[in-house]
């Protein structure tokens, strides 16, 4: 797949996305967009990815079949990190720093694993926005 530019619409990049993730980066890109009408989203870093005030979180899709959904804080380092903490019964999330985990996809999700991806967001969006969850 060739890198797309950031002036490419979500929609463009998943048209002409040929991974085998497609179908579940579909359903969570449509499940993320419902937990607040104030979230917009983009191509960045070569993959769709959501912000509010900052970028929140981003797939990252290579190399195939990989398929992860990465939460983070933007693009930079904050001088003092917050740290997050999540309920993660399925143990979905791997933690690369206090603020910043990446959940990896599995080619074969289930409903049970697409809803507790959706809920652990939406515990990130709490933390980030200082509110409750959805």
């Amino acid at each position: 797949m060739a890198l797309k530019s950031s002036k490419v619409t979500v929609e463009e990049y998943l048209a002409d996305l040929d991974h085998p993730a497609r179908p579940t980066v579909e359903t969570l890109r449509a499940a993320i967009l419902r937990l607040d009408p104030s979230i917009r989203e983009e191509v960045k870093w070569n993959a769709p990815s959501f912000a509010l005030d900052d970028h929140f979180a981003t797939f990252r899709l290579q190399p195939a079949p990989t398929c992860h959904l990465v939460l983070h804080t933007g693009a930079k380092k904050k001088a003092i990190p917050q740290e997050f903490r999540l309920v993660d019964p399925l143990g979905l999330a791997r933690w690369a720093a206090v603020d910043r985990c990446v959940i990896v996809l599995p080619a074969a999700t289930t409903p049970e694993h697409l809803a507790a991806v959706v809920d652990l967001v939406s515990q990130w969006l709490a933390q980030i926005c200082r509110r409750p969850p959805a």
